[in-house]
């Protein structure tokens, strides 16, 4: 199948520069597109007239749980959370504990449809599921592909729930990587003893993949980890050589000091943002400075819309952070630089997104950026293209049964709360 965009308003992701033209574009991952200026014997299977509209690449989300899908609107924990560790204690740690291969589903399918129509074609995930572990990446995996999202996932990797369920995970992980792209997930620093790490490190240089893990999202995290292993966090992991891994992908980075700040920039690894989980938690504020130029976004399934995500990054960043309109879009897509440079297949260029932005100003390559922070929200995507497939046509998903997926996730959504 191939997919003719005729008259496009081309916004190129990486220069800004704008020009219209009429879009060719192969199916498949790695799949080509081609600009014609004329369309004389261009035969296409689908063709979508986009005059007045603008067309530029697809997003990506750079950290998402798809585990918390069914949290929203989920019962009160039976004690109010004072902190963070109360958090992840009574929230968290007790929902991730109940989730079972059909919640786990109904979870990835109503993410992806999220995804899908908040423009991001790609996802890097990090699951959890103590209850049920062996064979969960394939579920979501399966669900993924079955609505056309590409995928980065892992098992997230801990001791919390006992040395056996640690084991599980590593296999998990292990079996995963033997046929699919994936991390080596794990939990934070606070949760993983010196076995369970030493293990993962191996898994990672077994097959050359990286580690996705939160780094000090709060102080809690630097507290264990000076008192058991007389180190901050981000030194214990580059003493067992996760930041030697351009794949590795450090959540949060807000309580870190600047020698770790120093380590993580003069490494290969990336570190992803997570603003409105940070401000949720209220566990601080991310600050870039010293960290270098390998910064993306992520929502930490908060939502699945990355413009809101960049939107949150900017405005808070005001006031914590020295982040500017090209700063903010260059975090925004960072992300496809981390895929594109560690060979991950799935981002290809016929990933693409088609706009229906009806702006009250002129836009142009002088002003995108602004347009970009006040204007485009989600409403404005149109029409969604993943690696040359439509899978949004005019705000409806073209893969899957949207009301039967909705119908799906509510069943499972009660059943989780009353485990709860």
């Amino acid at each position: 199948m191939s997919i003719l965009l005729k008259n496009a308003g081309y916004i190129d992701w990486q220069t800004l520069e704008f020009f219209t033209t009429n879009i060719f574009i192969q199916e498949g991952t790695g799949g080509k597109i081609f600009f014609f200026d004329n369309l004389e014997n261009i035969k296409a299977n689908k063709v979508i007239d986009c005059q007045g509209k603008f067309v530029t690449k697809s997003f990506a989300i750079g950290h998402h749980h798809i585990y918390s899908a069914l949290a929203r609107g989920m019962p009160a924990p039976k004690k109010q959370p004072e902190n963070f560790l109360e958090i992840l204690k009574y929230i968290w740690w007790n929902l991730d504990k109940v989730l079972d291969k059909e919640m786990i589903e109904a979870s990835a399918l109503s993410t992806a449809i999220a995804c899908a129509k908040s423009g991001s074609t790609f996802v890097i995930d990090h699951h959890a599921s103590p209850g049920f572990i062996e064979g969960s990446l394939e579920v979501i995996s399966k669900a993924f592909e079955k609505v056309g999202i590409s995928h980065l996932l892992c098992y997230e990797i801990t001791d919390r729930d006992g040395m056996d369920k640690a084991e599980k995970g590593l296999d998990e992980t292990e079996n995963f990587l033997q046929n699919k792209q994936g991390l080596i997930g794990l939990h934070a620093s606070f949760t993983v003893g010196k076995e369970t790490m030493r293990k993962s490190v191996d898994l990672m240089n077994r097959y050359n993949s990286g580690i996705h893990i939160h780094v000090a999202e709060d102080y809690y995290d630097q507290k264990h980890s000076l008192e058991n292993y007389g180190k901050r966090v981000v030194e214990r992991l580059n003493d067992y050589g996760i930041l030697d891994s351009s794949k590795t992908i450090l959540g949060h980075c807000l309580h870190i000091d600047n020698n770790e700040r120093k380590l993580i920039r003069e490494s290969k690894s990336y570190v992803v943002q997570n603003t409105e989980s940070n401000l949720n938690n209220n566990v601080g504020y991310f600050n870039s400075a010293g960290l270098g130029e390998n910064i993306f976004l992520g929502t930490d399934g908060m939502h699945s819309d990355m413009m809101r995500s960049v939107q949150a990054a900017y405005f808070v960043g005001q006031g914590f952070d020295n982040i500017d309109f090209v700063t903010a879009y260059r975090r925004f897509r960072n992300v496809h630089r981390y895929l594109d440079t560690n060979n991950f297949s799935g981002d290809g260029e016929n990933n693409l997104i088609v706009l229906d932005y009806d702006t009250p100003t002129e836009i142009d390559e002088t002003n995108f950026l602004g347009h970009f922070i006040f204007g485009l929200r989600e409403r404005h995507i149109q029409h969604v293209i993943s690696n040359g497939k439509l899978i949004l046509e005019n705000r409806n998903i073209t893969t899957v049964d949207e009301a039967e997926v909705l119908k799906f996730s509510r069943e499972q959504g009660k059943k989780l709360w009353r485990h709860l």
